[in-house]
């Protein structure tokens, strides 16, 4: 821990950075030894369950303390919310059943660029956006206002998505296209990837 003594004076306050310190060392260490992980402190603080709980009643979601919630947001039963995520539901965002939304998603049901480029002469814009059931959205990936998505899709890491996404679809890059198909068959998940001329 870093000298603060000099910048904090209220010895109080001293006191209670200390045992802070001491809080978050203690977190860090039990984190790394239950699961092999260095959470940021505030991940370390709450319980992954609580938000979830709070916000969607007996469905089993999990929601990390650092994804940011506002607006209409409707979250189906055992689906994961990974950390620094954003979920915009001021137009409207439904998230079906079993998905798993990676870290650092965003998912944006509106947006201000009209607004920015007239200098306030225009609107915000408003669309609804729905994820199906047993969707798995990669890292870093943007979905943007309007969109569909299906059930049983797989959108990569990074990937921006425009436009509405069928059932059963793989779908990379930016913008996001179609470049295969998930197929299930007696339980056993398997990607089919379209050769490049399709």
């Amino acid at each position: 821990m870093k000298d603060y003594k000099e910048l904090i004076k209220d010895p109080e306050i001293l006191e209670l950075f200390k045992n802070l310190n001491k809080l978050k060392e203690y977190l860090d260490n039990n984190t790394e030894e239950k699961y092999q992980r260095i959470n940021p402190f505030t991940e370390n603080l709450f319980d992954w369950k609580d938000k979830g709980s709070k916000l969607f009643e007996n469905k089993n979601i999990t929601i990390y303390d650092t994804s940011t919630i506002v607006g209409q947001v409707e979250i189906g039963e055992n689906t994961w919310i990974g950390p620094y995520t954003a979920l915009d539901g001021n137009g409207g965002l439904k998230i079906g059943k079993y998905c798993s939304i990676s870290a650092g998603v965003n998912i944006v049901s509106h947006d201000s660029v009209k607004w920015a480029l007239s200098g306030g002469l225009h609107a915000y814009e408003y669309a609804p956006i729905e994820i199906g059931d047993y969707c798995f959205i990669g890292t870093g990936a943007f979905i943007t206002r309007g969109v569909k998505i299906g059930n049983h899709c797989l959108i990569g890491a990074g990937a921006v998505v425009t436009h509405d996404i069928p059932d059963y679809s793989i779908a990379l890059g930016i913008p996001a296209k179609i470049c295969g198909k998930v197929q299930i068959v007696n339980d056993k998940v398997e990607y089919i990837y379209f050769k490049k001329d399709q």
